[in-house]
């Protein structure tokens, strides 16, 4: 509650300065700036109900648990939307900087496909002279390119279930998660770093100056970094480059948080890794889901890149939560990409309760 408070009062000093103007930020489906939320867009689960696959749970800042989308995804009025419209609505502000990137860019102006020289890695980062989010995301083909002029959902997103966590932060924040997006060598399909903003996040003007193409691996091959948000809520950054070459989870995620982890991931791909319990924490595959609002499906209908700890930290009730962008199988081992963290006992029970079944170890 005290980090809720002091984000309203930042977020109004932040309006007060700047005029008329509101700052970047996260917006909730009312329309009100928040310092983060998670989003859970549900799979479409019945053919019979095309609109189905466009349904999302929210969780935000003082929720108990997932509370029921108040619109659609692909809706401009809805959490995600009010949040990356601001895109298209602000493109006129001279001081507004983006970075987009994906590894399947959308298909405006010469076909979406994969890249596999890329980081596996999506997101979406836009700010002002004073503050911004960061949205990491799994949905391929999203957001469209800021000269469409307007917010969409591509088609491609629907049929599965996907994970968006929008993070608000103030600008001095944004140096380092450009650093950490180095690391993930991302393909950016769109950007703008204008000189205002380009002294002040170099990292970011850096990326933008490679539109298409990944940047060089720093070395060493990853590295983690924390966070704060606008509102003070601390959040832990892992960020990889192809030459990290393992698991993300087994080998780095899992013993720096000195927890067990319940990954979920798309495992309709390549050479899936098995749950694994080898290196002194277990790191188990999710098998089903149950987050609310669509009935329980299977993880192969989820696109989602997630993990929670499998269980509290002795004498609390605060387990990790983490959404990212890494598949746990082969290919991506040697691929960048990355997880952001964060330890709170309500979202670590809205996502660990939304586990059904795992796959034990071989």
């Amino acid at each position: 509650m005290r980090s809720a408070v002091l984000f309203g009062l930042v977020q109004f000093l932040c309006l007060s300065a700047g005029g008329a103007l509101a700052a970047v930020s996260c917006y909730n489906d009312q329309g009100s700036p928040v310092d983060w939320f998670y989003l859970y867009k549900l799979p479409q689960l019945s053919h019979h109900a095309p609109g189905s696959g466009l349904l999302y749970l929210l969780l935000q800042q003082g929720n108990d648990s997932w509370v029921k989308g108040a619109s659609l995804v692909n809706k401009s009025d809805g959490a995600l939307g009010r949040t990356v419209g601001q895109l298209y609505k602000l493109r006129q502000q001279e001081d507004l900087g983006y970075i987009l990137y994906n590894d399947q860019k959308p298909p405006e102006r010469g076909g979406g496909g994969v890249s596999s020289e890329c980081g596996h890695t999506k997101g979406v980062v836009l700010l002002d002279k004073t503050q911004g989010f960061w949205l990491v995301h799994s949905t391929p083909h999203f957001p469209p390119r800021q000269e469409v002029g307007e917010f969409s959902y591509p088609s491609t997103g629907v049929e599965n279930g996907q994970n968006f966590l929008c993070m608000t932060f103030p600008l001095e924040r944004f140096e380092a998660i450009g650093e950490q997006l180095q690391y993930n060598q991302p393909l950016v399909f769109d950007c703008s770093v204008p000189d205002a903003l380009a002294s002040q996040a170099p990292s970011l003007h850096q990326l933008c100056r490679r539109p298409y193409g990944a940047p060089p691996a720093p070395r060493p091959a990853n590295r983690s970094v924390s966070l704060p948000s606008l509102g003070g809520t601390t959040f832990l950054s892992f960020a990889k480059s192809r030459a990290f070459d393992d698991d993300l989870y087994v080998a780095w995620v899992a013993p720096s948080l000195g927890a067990d982890l319940l990954v979920q991931f798309w495992q309709r791909s390549a050479g899936v890794r098995p749950s694994n319990c080898s290196l002194g924490y277990r790191v188990l595959n999710v098998e089903g889901l149950d987050p609310g609002g669509a009935g329980p499906f299977r993880s192969t209908l989820d696109h989602s890149k997630w993990a929670a700890s499998a269980g509290a930290g002795p004498g609390d009730e605060e387990g990790w939560v983490c959404v990212g962008d890494i598949n746990r199988d082969e290919a991506e081992e040697r691929r960048g990409g990355g997880t952001v963290c964060q330890r709170d006992g309500r979202v670590w029970r809205a996502y660990h309760a939304a586990v059904t079944g795992v796959q034990d170890c071989p």
